[in-house]
């Protein structure tokens, strides 16, 4: 090798092993460290990942179907549901319809599909309008398709904090009818629970004012109702009366229901014929779907009847933090509507990230003091808001340690 090629494969050594130690000390502060209010804190060297509890609170999306939703899935009676032959997906379709006390109801495979066929039957225009919150999910989450595909202008309106809005001012987003200028308003959309508003329940009262408001203008309402029978829970009613201010409604059976796919939507039988027909191009059309109609039928049964519990232990984090009487982070003065809970940061400079990330790291002396070594998974959904969600995977003891890791990374801030 001439002199030349081994002085470059030397400089080529050595810069590797510069980028080497770089690598090591950023994962030695990574692994090592918790950075906070201008502090390092070690973390525990004796902590193993089987040691380590791990609470996932990101999301009641997470959960994983139980013994007893594999085994009704896996006697499922099947057909070809395209052709309408699929006796567990009918009979989930009946039941729905029922539930919501619409006339119809139509299985599809995702909460986005369902949103996004309901729009396109309202909105049977292309250029057409629909009224939407400006922190819905279908405005913020669903990636705008209801302008990529249905050719549908949405038309944001200020979510209050509570998810709802001011109805004078929907009454002033209306678009006059013969302004060949404007495009033409077809559709009032609604969130509930609202996510980004907490998880709160619409009240009912405004769910009558906005009715009210449409049937006067020849307007269709639909419902973003994902989680509308948490919200029925929550204000103790039967989710039909909620059902009855709506024409339309689209609810997951894979976020609090605890199934692994699917959503459903219901209305009028005209709405839900309309809606089948554009399944088909939009690539929802399933064939023995009725393995996945069974895990939502076992929702109803069995999921259903305790989403109560998972509104309790939202509320009791929320009321853990609250006795805390932190000047840091706080639950906001909405407070918990369903099974939810936001974690506003208040203190300047605390991000939401920092802190989602400092509940999944331990320290000796959390660990000494806690008895254990807690992680608590979370979502930073807003740069100074953090989001956890109780769900059916939960049990006593996981709400318990979470609760109090969240309550001793609270008082941390506080020092």
């Amino acid at each position: 090798m001439s002199s030349f090629l081994r002085q470059a494969v030397g400089r080529q050594t050595f810069h590797i092993q510069q980028l080497l130690k770089k690598i090591n000390t950023v994962r030695c502060i990574t692994h090592q460290c918790l950075v906070h209010s201008g502090n390092i804190k070690p973390v525990s060297q004796n902590t193993t990942a089987s040691e380590l509890k791990v609470v996932d609170l990101r999301s009641d999306t997470i959960t994983k179907p139980g013994p007893g939703m594999r085994k009704a899935m896996a006697a499922a009676e099947v057909g070809d549901d395209v052709y309408g032959e699929d006796p567990t997906v009918n009979e989930l379709q009946k039941r729905c319809a029922e539930l919501f006390g619409k006339e119809s109801a139509l299985f599809v495979p995702t909460g986005t599909m369902g949103n996004l066929l309901s729009i396109l039957v309202h909105c049977d225009e292309r250029g057409s309008e629909a009224i939407v919150g400006h922190k819905s999910h279908i405005l913020l989450n669903e990636q705008g398709g209801i302008a990529q595909f249905a050719g549908v202008n949405p038309r944001t309106i200020t979510n209050n904090t509570d998810g709802t809005f001011d109805l004078k001012e929907l009454c002033k987003l209306i678009r006059p009818v013969n302004d060949v200028h404007q495009p033409r308003t077809k559709l009032i959309c609604l969130e509930n629970s609202h996510n980004f508003c907490g998880g709160i329940a619409l009240p009912m009262q405004f769910l009558k004012e906005v009715w009210s408001i449409a049937q006067e203008n020849d307007l269709k309402v639909h419902t973003d109702g994902a989680r509308i029978l948490n919200s029925a829970v929550a204000l103790d009613i039967p989710v039909s009366e909620i059902m009855k201010y709506s024409d339309s409604v689209n609810m997951c059976f894979s976020k609090g229901l605890a199934a692994p796919v699917g959503s459903v939507i219901a209305g009028d039988k005209e709405f839900i014929d309309n809606a089948l027909r554009l399944r088909k191009p939009l690539g929802g059309g399933l064939r023995q779907a009725g393995i996945l109609a069974a895990a939502a039928l076992y929702s109803l049964d069995h999921i259903v009847p305790r989403l109560g519990i998972d509104n309790d232990r939202a509320t009791s984090i929320a009321n853990a933090v609250k006795d805390i009487g932190s000047r840091v982070i706080h639950v906001p003065e909405y407070g918990v509507g369903t099974n939810m809970v936001m974690l506003e940061m208040i203190k300047p400079g605390l991000t939401a990230a920092e802190f989602s990330k400092r509940l999944m790291q331990v320290t000796d002396e959390e660990e000494k003091e806690l008895g254990m070594s807690i992680g608590v998974r979370s979502v930073p959904i807003f740069p100074n808001v953090t989001r956890i969600v109780t769900h059916n995977d939960l049990d006593v003891e996981m709400v318990d340690v979470a609760t109090k890791k969240i309550v001793y990374v609270i008082k941390e801030y506080e020092e």
